[in-house]
Protein backbone atom coordinates (compact mmCIF):
# COMPACT_ATOMS: atom_id res chain seq x y z
CA UNK A 1 0.00 0.00 0.00
CA UNK A 2 2.72 2.76 0.69
CA UNK A 3 4.26 1.67 -2.40
CA UNK A 4 1.17 2.42 -4.42
CA UNK A 5 0.54 5.57 -2.55
CA UNK A 6 4.70 6.36 -3.28
CA UNK A 7 4.23 5.97 -6.77
CA UNK A 8 0.96 8.17 -6.67
CA UNK A 9 2.37 10.79 -5.24
CA UNK A 10 5.81 10.23 -8.07
CA UNK A 11 3.12 10.33 -10.43
CA UNK A 12 0.98 13.72 -9.71
CA UNK A 13 4.88 15.35 -9.16
CA UNK A 14 5.77 14.67 -12.50
CA UNK A 15 2.59 15.95 -14.20
CA UNK A 16 2.87 18.80 -12.40
CA UNK A 17 6.34 19.33 -13.78
CA UNK A 18 4.86 18.61 -17.21
CA UNK A 19 1.89 21.37 -16.77
CA UNK A 20 4.47 24.25 -15.20
CA UNK A 21 6.65 23.24 -18.48
CA UNK A 22 3.86 23.94 -20.89
CA UNK A 23 1.35 26.67 -18.86
CA UNK A 24 3.47 29.17 -17.72
CA UNK A 25 4.40 31.54 -20.77
CA UNK A 26 0.69 31.50 -21.43
CA UNK A 27 -0.28 32.53 -17.71
CA UNK A 28 2.45 34.88 -17.34
CA UNK A 29 1.54 36.37 -20.30
CA UNK A 30 -2.38 36.58 -19.76
CA UNK A 31 -1.58 37.98 -15.98
CA UNK A 32 1.18 40.51 -17.15
CA UNK A 33 1.58 41.32 -21.32
CA UNK A 34 4.19 42.89 -22.60
CA UNK A 35 4.04 45.82 -24.80
CA UNK A 36 6.28 48.71 -26.17
CA UNK A 37 5.78 52.23 -26.13
CA UNK A 38 8.07 54.99 -28.20
CA UNK A 39 9.08 58.47 -26.97
CA UNK A 40 10.43 61.55 -28.61
CA UNK A 41 10.81 65.66 -28.18
CA UNK A 42 12.09 68.24 -29.33
CA UNK A 43 12.20 67.32 -33.07
CA UNK A 44 10.87 70.02 -34.97
CA UNK A 45 12.53 73.20 -33.96
CA UNK A 46 12.52 75.09 -37.44
CA UNK A 47 10.37 74.48 -40.93
CA UNK A 48 13.06 72.01 -42.00
CA UNK A 49 12.53 69.67 -39.39
CA UNK A 50 8.80 68.53 -40.12
CA UNK A 51 9.53 66.63 -43.08
CA UNK A 52 12.35 64.49 -41.14
CA UNK A 53 10.03 64.56 -38.08
CA UNK A 54 7.03 63.28 -40.36
CA UNK A 55 9.30 60.61 -41.16
CA UNK A 56 10.37 59.58 -37.93
CA UNK A 57 7.07 58.97 -36.99
CA UNK A 58 6.22 56.94 -40.17
CA UNK A 59 9.47 54.88 -38.82
CA UNK A 60 7.90 54.24 -35.50
CA UNK A 61 5.12 53.55 -36.92
CA UNK A 62 6.60 50.54 -38.71
CA UNK A 63 7.71 48.52 -35.64
CA UNK A 64 5.33 45.59 -34.42
CA UNK A 65 3.43 45.41 -31.54
CA UNK A 66 4.35 49.33 -30.66
CA UNK A 67 1.33 50.58 -28.50
CA UNK A 68 1.85 54.18 -29.07
CA UNK A 69 3.91 57.66 -29.25
CA UNK A 70 4.71 59.91 -27.05
CA UNK A 71 5.90 63.36 -27.62
CA UNK A 72 7.22 64.91 -24.82
CA UNK A 73 7.46 68.55 -25.63
CA UNK A 74 8.29 71.39 -27.70
CA UNK A 75 6.32 71.50 -30.98
CA UNK A 76 8.80 74.17 -31.97
CA UNK A 77 11.86 76.18 -31.76
CA UNK A 78 12.89 78.93 -28.90
CA UNK A 79 12.95 81.83 -31.73
CA UNK A 80 10.13 80.47 -33.94
CA UNK A 81 7.27 82.76 -34.34
CA UNK A 82 4.10 81.51 -31.69
CA UNK A 83 1.63 82.01 -34.11
CA UNK A 84 -1.59 79.66 -34.42
CA UNK A 85 -0.31 78.78 -38.06
CA UNK A 86 2.56 77.66 -36.54
CA UNK A 87 0.77 75.52 -34.25
CA UNK A 88 -1.64 74.08 -37.06
CA UNK A 89 1.12 72.91 -38.62
CA UNK A 90 2.92 71.13 -36.00
CA UNK A 91 -0.37 69.30 -35.02
CA UNK A 92 -0.81 68.05 -39.03
CA UNK A 93 2.56 66.44 -38.48
CA UNK A 94 1.41 64.62 -35.35
CA UNK A 95 -2.09 63.70 -36.79
CA UNK A 96 0.59 61.35 -39.35
CA UNK A 97 1.21 58.86 -36.75
CA UNK A 98 -0.24 55.44 -37.30
CA UNK A 99 0.13 54.58 -33.64
CA UNK A 100 -2.01 56.59 -31.21
CA UNK A 101 0.31 59.69 -30.23
CA UNK A 102 -0.07 61.84 -26.91
CA UNK A 103 1.66 65.21 -26.93
CA UNK A 104 2.74 66.65 -23.83
CA UNK A 105 3.50 70.99 -23.72
CA UNK A 106 7.09 71.97 -23.07
CA UNK A 107 8.85 74.72 -22.58
CA UNK A 108 9.08 76.30 -26.22
CA UNK A 109 5.59 75.40 -26.68
CA UNK A 110 3.99 78.31 -24.52
CA UNK A 111 6.78 79.67 -21.97
CA UNK A 112 8.97 81.25 -24.46
CA UNK A 113 6.48 83.07 -26.61
CA UNK A 114 7.04 85.60 -24.00
CA UNK A 115 10.55 86.79 -26.00
CA UNK A 116 10.28 89.29 -28.98
CA UNK A 117 11.88 86.55 -31.21
CA UNK A 118 8.90 84.34 -30.45
CA UNK A 119 6.58 87.32 -30.89
CA UNK A 120 6.41 88.70 -27.94
CA UNK A 121 2.79 87.02 -26.96
CA UNK A 122 1.32 86.70 -23.21
CA UNK A 123 2.35 82.88 -22.42
CA UNK A 124 -1.09 81.74 -20.08
CA UNK A 125 -3.02 83.23 -23.63
CA UNK A 126 -0.77 80.65 -25.90
CA UNK A 127 -1.51 78.10 -23.50
CA UNK A 128 -4.96 78.94 -23.56
CA UNK A 129 -4.65 78.23 -27.44
CA UNK A 130 -2.93 75.03 -26.94
CA UNK A 131 -5.80 73.71 -24.72
CA UNK A 132 -8.52 75.04 -27.04
CA UNK A 133 -6.60 73.11 -30.25
CA UNK A 134 -4.13 70.30 -29.56
CA UNK A 135 -5.90 69.00 -26.44
CA UNK A 136 -9.25 70.01 -27.31
CA UNK A 137 -10.21 65.56 -28.19
CA UNK A 138 -11.02 63.56 -25.47
CA UNK A 139 -8.79 60.47 -27.57
CA UNK A 140 -5.25 60.77 -28.49
CA UNK A 141 -3.49 62.16 -31.80
CA UNK A 142 -3.30 59.75 -34.38
CA UNK A 143 -5.01 57.62 -36.97
CA UNK A 144 -5.68 55.06 -34.23
CA UNK A 145 -6.31 57.05 -31.52
CA UNK A 146 -6.87 55.97 -27.70
CA UNK A 147 -9.48 56.84 -25.30
CA UNK A 148 -7.87 59.36 -22.25
CA UNK A 149 -8.79 61.07 -19.50
CA UNK A 150 -8.11 64.66 -18.95
CA UNK A 151 -7.70 66.35 -15.58
CA UNK A 152 -10.58 69.32 -16.92
CA UNK A 153 -13.28 66.45 -16.76
CA UNK A 154 -12.77 67.61 -12.87
CA UNK A 155 -14.94 71.00 -11.97
CA UNK A 156 -12.65 72.49 -9.76
CA UNK A 157 -9.57 71.87 -12.40
CA UNK A 158 -11.66 72.62 -15.96
CA UNK A 159 -8.38 74.51 -17.50
CA UNK A 160 -6.04 71.92 -17.06
CA UNK A 161 -6.93 69.88 -20.39
CA UNK A 162 -3.27 68.81 -21.03
CA UNK A 163 -3.02 67.09 -17.98
CA UNK A 164 -4.19 63.50 -18.81
CA UNK A 165 -4.20 60.30 -17.91
CA UNK A 166 -4.85 56.96 -20.54
CA UNK A 167 -4.01 53.10 -19.73
CA UNK A 168 -2.54 50.43 -21.40
CA UNK A 169 -2.10 46.44 -20.21
CA UNK A 170 -1.23 46.94 -16.57
CA UNK A 171 0.13 50.51 -16.68
CA UNK A 172 -1.28 53.44 -15.60
CA UNK A 173 0.03 56.89 -17.98
CA UNK A 174 0.19 60.57 -16.66
CA UNK A 175 0.84 63.28 -18.28
CA UNK A 176 1.58 66.36 -16.24
CA UNK A 177 2.57 69.84 -17.83
CA UNK A 178 5.68 70.66 -15.99
CA UNK A 179 8.05 72.73 -18.77
CA UNK A 180 11.61 74.03 -18.26
CA UNK A 181 13.16 76.52 -17.35
CA UNK A 182 12.56 75.83 -13.37
CA UNK A 183 8.34 75.02 -13.97
CA UNK A 184 8.09 78.41 -15.11
CA UNK A 185 8.24 79.74 -11.32
CA UNK A 186 8.47 83.75 -12.02
CA UNK A 187 10.71 85.74 -9.41
CA UNK A 188 8.97 88.57 -9.89
CA UNK A 189 6.25 90.28 -6.52
CA UNK A 190 3.01 89.29 -6.30
CA UNK A 191 1.30 86.54 -6.74
CA UNK A 192 2.48 83.69 -9.52
CA UNK A 193 -0.88 82.50 -9.98
CA UNK A 194 0.07 80.98 -12.95
CA UNK A 195 2.54 78.55 -11.35
CA UNK A 196 0.85 78.01 -8.16
CA UNK A 197 -2.82 76.97 -9.11
CA UNK A 198 -0.72 74.58 -12.24
CA UNK A 199 1.30 73.07 -8.89
CA UNK A 200 -2.62 72.18 -6.92
CA UNK A 201 -3.89 71.08 -10.33
CA UNK A 202 -0.56 68.73 -10.99
CA UNK A 203 -0.58 67.65 -7.48
CA UNK A 204 -4.20 66.55 -7.41
CA UNK A 205 -3.96 64.61 -10.77
CA UNK A 206 -0.91 63.08 -9.62
CA UNK A 207 -2.50 61.61 -6.07
CA UNK A 208 -5.42 60.93 -8.04
CA UNK A 209 -3.50 58.48 -10.71
CA UNK A 210 -2.30 56.41 -7.65
CA UNK A 211 -5.56 55.82 -5.84
CA UNK A 212 -7.10 54.85 -9.61
CA UNK A 213 -4.07 52.66 -10.28
CA UNK A 214 -5.01 50.92 -6.47
CA UNK A 215 -8.43 50.49 -7.99
CA UNK A 216 -7.69 49.35 -11.10
CA UNK A 217 -5.11 46.93 -9.92
CA UNK A 218 -2.46 48.42 -12.29
CA UNK A 219 0.96 47.53 -11.76
CA UNK A 220 2.83 49.84 -12.56
CA UNK A 221 2.45 53.87 -13.50
CA UNK A 222 4.93 55.78 -15.78
CA UNK A 223 4.28 59.83 -15.42
CA UNK A 224 5.91 62.08 -18.77
CA UNK A 225 6.78 65.81 -18.05
CA UNK A 226 8.82 67.79 -20.65
CA UNK A 227 11.40 69.36 -17.54
CA UNK A 228 13.86 68.43 -15.66
CA UNK A 229 12.85 68.26 -11.96
CA UNK A 230 16.55 67.73 -11.03
CA UNK A 231 14.93 65.21 -8.76
CA UNK A 232 18.94 65.06 -6.50
CA UNK A 233 18.23 68.29 -5.32
CA UNK A 234 15.06 67.97 -3.19
CA UNK A 235 14.64 70.09 -0.16
CA UNK A 236 13.43 68.77 2.86
CA UNK A 237 11.37 71.16 5.49
CA UNK A 238 13.08 72.40 7.98
CA UNK A 239 12.16 73.38 11.67
CA UNK A 240 12.63 76.85 12.54
CA UNK A 241 14.21 77.60 8.68
CA UNK A 242 13.31 80.91 9.20
CA UNK A 243 16.04 81.61 11.74
CA UNK A 244 18.76 80.90 9.42
CA UNK A 245 20.23 84.45 7.81
CA UNK A 246 21.70 82.68 4.91
CA UNK A 247 18.77 81.24 1.94
CA UNK A 248 19.23 79.68 -1.64
CA UNK A 249 18.77 82.55 -3.72
CA UNK A 250 17.10 80.31 -6.43
CA UNK A 251 13.58 79.07 -5.62
CA UNK A 252 13.23 75.52 -6.49
CA UNK A 253 9.93 75.36 -8.66
CA UNK A 254 10.09 72.05 -9.12
CA UNK A 255 10.07 71.20 -5.05
CA UNK A 256 6.35 70.79 -4.42
CA UNK A 257 5.94 68.25 -7.66
CA UNK A 258 9.11 66.07 -6.39
CA UNK A 259 7.13 66.07 -2.96
CA UNK A 260 3.89 65.05 -5.13
CA UNK A 261 6.14 62.42 -6.75
CA UNK A 262 7.27 60.93 -3.27
CA UNK A 263 3.62 61.12 -2.04
CA UNK A 264 2.24 59.14 -5.31
CA UNK A 265 5.14 56.59 -4.72
CA UNK A 266 3.63 56.17 -0.71
CA UNK A 267 0.06 55.91 -2.02
CA UNK A 268 1.25 52.71 -4.71
CA UNK A 269 3.21 50.61 -3.50
CA UNK A 270 4.11 49.32 -7.63
CA UNK A 271 7.20 50.53 -10.08
CA UNK A 272 6.72 53.93 -10.78
CA UNK A 273 8.37 55.01 -13.77
CA UNK A 274 9.28 59.57 -14.67
CA UNK A 275 10.71 59.98 -17.70
CA UNK A 276 11.86 63.38 -18.90
CA UNK A 277 13.29 65.04 -21.35
CA UNK A 278 17.67 66.09 -20.82
CA UNK A 279 19.78 67.92 -23.23
CA UNK A 280 22.62 67.64 -20.78
CA UNK A 281 23.74 64.86 -19.09
CA UNK A 282 22.46 61.51 -21.11
CA UNK A 283 25.68 60.21 -23.03
CA UNK A 284 24.47 57.05 -24.16
CA UNK A 285 20.67 58.54 -25.19
CA UNK A 286 19.13 58.03 -21.70
CA UNK A 287 19.46 57.70 -18.35
CA UNK A 288 17.87 55.53 -15.79
CA UNK A 289 18.59 55.89 -12.02
CA UNK A 290 16.68 55.99 -8.61
CA UNK A 291 17.83 59.86 -7.09
CA UNK A 292 15.07 60.70 -5.04
CA UNK A 293 14.87 60.54 -1.59
CA UNK A 294 11.73 61.16 0.75
CA UNK A 295 11.75 64.10 3.76
CA UNK A 296 13.70 62.06 5.90
CA UNK A 297 16.53 61.11 3.62
CA UNK A 298 15.41 57.68 2.64
CA UNK A 299 16.11 56.59 -0.88
CA UNK A 300 12.17 56.33 -2.92
CA UNK A 301 13.06 52.46 -3.66
CA UNK A 302 9.77 52.14 -5.90
CA UNK A 303 10.71 55.00 -8.35
CA UNK A 304 12.98 55.26 -11.35
CA UNK A 305 13.39 58.12 -13.31
CA UNK A 306 14.85 57.77 -17.19
CA UNK A 307 15.94 60.88 -18.73
CA UNK A 308 16.04 61.33 -22.36
CA UNK A 309 18.49 62.83 -25.12
CA UNK A 310 19.16 61.15 -28.15
CA UNK A 311 22.52 62.18 -30.12
CA UNK A 312 20.92 62.35 -33.12
CA UNK A 313 16.91 64.12 -32.49
CA UNK A 314 15.85 63.24 -36.09
CA UNK A 315 16.97 60.34 -36.41
CA UNK A 316 16.65 58.67 -33.31
CA UNK A 317 13.81 57.77 -30.66
CA UNK A 318 13.64 55.90 -27.32
CA UNK A 319 11.91 52.90 -27.56
CA UNK A 320 10.73 51.33 -23.82
CA UNK A 321 9.52 47.70 -23.64
CA UNK A 322 7.49 46.86 -20.58
CA UNK A 323 6.86 43.01 -19.93
CA UNK A 324 6.01 43.26 -15.63
CA UNK A 325 6.09 40.07 -15.15
CA UNK A 326 9.89 40.22 -14.94
CA UNK A 327 12.69 42.31 -12.49
CA UNK A 328 13.27 45.30 -13.60
CA UNK A 329 9.85 45.38 -15.64
CA UNK A 330 10.90 48.09 -17.85
CA UNK A 331 13.74 47.55 -20.73
CA UNK A 332 14.99 51.12 -22.85
CA UNK A 333 16.64 51.52 -25.92
CA UNK A 334 17.40 53.61 -28.43
CA UNK A 335 16.41 52.76 -32.30
CA UNK A 336 17.23 54.12 -35.41
CA UNK A 337 15.67 55.45 -38.21
CA UNK A 338 16.55 52.90 -41.22
CA UNK A 339 18.46 54.87 -43.84
CA UNK A 340 17.18 53.52 -46.76
CA UNK A 341 13.84 55.15 -45.97
CA UNK A 342 13.00 57.89 -48.17
CA UNK A 343 12.00 61.32 -46.91
CA UNK A 344 7.84 62.32 -47.43
CA UNK A 345 7.55 65.08 -50.08
CA UNK A 346 3.94 65.53 -49.54
CA UNK A 347 3.50 68.06 -46.73
CA UNK A 348 0.64 66.99 -43.86
CA UNK A 349 -2.77 68.73 -44.89
CA UNK A 350 -3.95 71.74 -42.61
CA UNK A 351 -6.58 70.24 -39.92
CA UNK A 352 -8.60 73.65 -40.43
CA UNK A 353 -8.06 76.98 -41.89
CA UNK A 354 -6.21 79.62 -39.28
CA UNK A 355 -5.35 82.99 -39.55
CA UNK A 356 -2.10 83.85 -38.64
CA UNK A 357 -2.64 84.86 -35.42
CA UNK A 358 -5.31 84.24 -32.59
CA UNK A 359 -6.07 87.57 -32.54
CA UNK A 360 -6.10 89.52 -35.37
CA UNK A 361 -4.86 93.18 -35.61
CA UNK A 362 -7.92 95.77 -35.35
CA UNK A 363 -7.06 98.71 -37.75
CA UNK A 364 -6.76 101.65 -35.35
CA UNK A 365 -9.54 104.37 -35.83
CA UNK A 366 -8.58 107.96 -36.55
CA UNK A 367 -9.62 111.14 -35.06
CA UNK A 368 -13.23 111.74 -34.43
CA UNK A 369 -13.06 114.72 -37.36
CA UNK A 370 -12.00 112.05 -39.89
CA UNK A 371 -14.95 109.80 -39.07
CA UNK A 372 -18.34 110.10 -41.28
CA UNK A 373 -21.13 111.46 -40.48
CA UNK A 374 -24.20 109.42 -39.05
CA UNK A 375 -26.32 111.25 -41.50
CA UNK A 376 -24.52 112.34 -44.91
CA UNK A 377 -25.12 115.95 -46.80
CA UNK A 378 -26.40 116.35 -50.42
CA UNK A 379 -23.67 116.50 -52.51
CA UNK A 380 -21.23 113.41 -50.80
CA UNK A 381 -21.24 110.24 -52.13
CA UNK A 382 -22.66 107.93 -49.71
CA UNK A 383 -21.81 104.21 -48.58
CA UNK A 384 -23.20 101.27 -51.08
CA UNK A 385 -25.17 99.26 -48.51
CA UNK A 386 -25.29 96.33 -50.92
CA UNK A 387 -21.91 95.71 -51.56
CA UNK A 388 -21.26 96.10 -47.27
CA UNK A 389 -23.61 93.52 -47.02
CA UNK A 390 -22.14 91.71 -49.59
CA UNK A 391 -18.10 91.57 -47.54
CA UNK A 392 -16.72 88.65 -45.93
CA UNK A 393 -17.82 88.10 -42.14
CA UNK A 394 -15.62 87.95 -39.61
CA UNK A 395 -17.13 85.94 -36.67
CA UNK A 396 -17.02 87.93 -33.28
CA UNK A 397 -14.72 85.51 -31.28
CA UNK A 398 -11.77 86.23 -33.92
CA UNK A 399 -12.02 89.95 -32.80
CA UNK A 400 -14.36 90.85 -36.31
CA UNK A 401 -18.26 92.68 -35.35
CA UNK A 402 -19.69 90.51 -38.08
CA UNK A 403 -18.30 92.18 -41.32
CA UNK A 404 -15.20 92.32 -43.27
CA UNK A 405 -11.78 93.91 -41.87
CA UNK A 406 -11.90 97.90 -41.57
CA UNK A 407 -10.03 98.15 -44.76
CA UNK A 408 -13.05 96.75 -46.65
CA UNK A 409 -15.27 99.69 -45.59
CA UNK A 410 -15.63 102.51 -48.20
CA UNK A 411 -13.36 105.27 -47.07
CA UNK A 412 -14.37 107.63 -44.28
CA UNK A 413 -15.66 110.89 -45.61
CA UNK A 414 -14.31 114.09 -43.94
CA UNK A 415 -16.92 115.89 -41.73
CA UNK A 416 -17.14 119.99 -42.28
CA UNK A 417 -15.31 121.70 -39.34
CA UNK A 418 -18.16 121.83 -36.22
CA UNK A 419 -16.60 125.46 -35.67
CA UNK A 420 -19.91 128.32 -36.61
CA UNK A 421 -19.93 130.15 -39.28
CA UNK A 422 -21.33 133.38 -40.33
CA UNK A 423 -24.47 132.63 -43.34
CA UNK A 424 -22.84 133.18 -46.22
CA UNK A 425 -19.54 132.29 -45.53
CA UNK A 426 -17.63 129.47 -48.36
CA UNK A 427 -17.54 126.18 -47.56
CA UNK A 428 -20.31 126.02 -45.66
CA UNK A 429 -22.66 123.48 -46.88
CA UNK A 430 -26.32 124.49 -48.23
CA UNK A 431 -24.87 128.20 -48.41
CA UNK A 432 -26.54 130.42 -51.49
CA UNK A 433 -23.27 133.03 -50.36
CA UNK A 434 -25.49 135.38 -50.11
CA UNK A 435 -26.05 137.93 -46.67
CA UNK A 436 -29.02 136.87 -44.57
CA UNK A 437 -29.29 133.41 -46.11
CA UNK A 438 -29.50 130.64 -43.04
CA UNK A 439 -27.08 128.35 -43.31
CA UNK A 440 -28.92 125.03 -43.33
CA UNK A 441 -28.01 121.55 -45.29
CA UNK A 442 -31.06 122.16 -47.23
CA UNK A 443 -31.79 124.66 -49.90
CA UNK A 444 -34.22 126.89 -49.41
CA UNK A 445 -36.44 127.94 -53.01
CA UNK A 446 -36.53 131.66 -53.98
Amino acid sequence: MAFTRARGRRFVAACASVFAVLLPASAAHAAAPSYSFAVIANTMQSPADEAPTQRLIDAIGRERGLSFIVYDGNLKGPKEACRDALYERRHAVLETSRPALFFIPGQHDWIDCASAQAGGFDPVERLDQLRQTLFSDANSMGQNPIALTRESEVSRFRPYRENVRWQAGDTVFVGLNVPSPNNHYLTAGGRNGEFEDRVIANAFWLEHAGEFAKRRDARAIVVFIQGDPDPERYERPERFAWLRFGHNPRRDGFLEFKRSLVKLAQIFPGPVLVIHSDDERASAGFMIDQPLRNDKGNLVANLTRVALAPHDRLNQWIQIEADLGRKPPFRVTVRDVPRQMPMPTAQPPLLRDEPAASMPAVPSLGPASDLPPLFQTPGQPQPDFQQLDQLPRIPADQGGGGYGPATSVPPAQTVPSAQPRMPGTPGVPGSSGTPGTPASSVQRGP
